[in-house]
């Protein structure tokens, strides 16, 4: 996943355990045909601040090494653990371990939490933009605001392409706080946005764009175009942070 350049504003995210430590995977959630969610119970765990990562690394009996990180979709309430919801790659050398192999029980070799810029220490009103599974470290400061801060405005436009993409939609559907675009098939009977991403959308929001802070992550393309958008709507653009995720997995 390409991260970029520390904000120096955001020094308040915790500083992570230098060291690799052992964890053990205690429930795994099937959120899409290809997105699992893996929650991990950690011997030495701290909190961290939605918007964050983890590294995993997967070592083979040969001594070989492979090594992804992973954003954190829980919120740093959950005390002692950490979920990480990780999309198949079929081509990917540790996704698809996760999905094909990982069981509960098993242990599992993570360090963190990492990254200072682009995550969520209270600012508000807040408009988060996921495509796909960029969605996933919005989904931690979603779920951090509902256990905090339930009034605070902050809406989630999300973009993906058919309704078995739509990852966590149980929890997501429980709100007012998502809107859904279906930017290939749409559900049956489904009367919401269609297509992409849009000027219309974002002015839907209701985040007024003088005072709000604005989320982006997904590909490229969908960073590159919600930033657009963003800035179009008259957000100032040290109110706007991005992350765009690879493709290697």
């Amino acid at each position: 996943m390409e991260r970029l350049t520390p904000d120096p504003a955001a020094a308040l995210a915790p500083k992570a355990p230098g060291r690799w430590q052992i964890g053990t995977v205690t429930a795994i959630a099937q959120e899409t045909p290809t997105v699992k969610s893996f929650r991990i119970e950690l011997p030495i765990w701290m909190p961290h601040l939605p918007g964050q990562h983890y590294d995993v690394r997967l070592t083979a009996p040969d001594g070989y090494q492979a090594q992804r990180s992973y954003s954190i979709a829980s919120t740093p309430l959950e005390e002692g653990a950490i979920e990480l919801t990780i999309d198949r790659l079929d081509d990917g050398e540790v996704s698809p371990y996760f999905h094909d192999v990982v069981e509960v029980g098993d242990k599992i070799e993570v360090r963190g939490p990492f990254a200072a810029y682009f995550v969520w220490t209270g600012e508000q009103p807040v408009l988060l933009l996921g495509g796909g599974s960029g969605v996933v470290p919005l989904m931690a400061m979603l779920r951090h605001k509902r256990r905090v801060a339930p009034g605070l405005p902050m809406r989630l436009l999300y973009s993906v392409r058919n309704a078995n993409d739509v990852i966590y939609a149980r929890e997501l559907a429980t709100g007012d706080e998502t809107t859904i675009t279906y930017t290939r098939v749409a559900p049956p009977g489904w009367e919401g946005h269609r297509g992409r991403l849009d000027a219309a959308m974002v002015a839907a929001a209701g985040i007024a764009a003088d005072t709000g802070h604005a989320y982006a992550c997904g590909s490229n393309g969908f960073v590159e175009t919600a930033a657009r958008l963003l800035l179009d709507a008259g957000f100032a653009a040290e109110r706007i942070k991005t992350e765009r995720y690879g493709p290697t997995g």
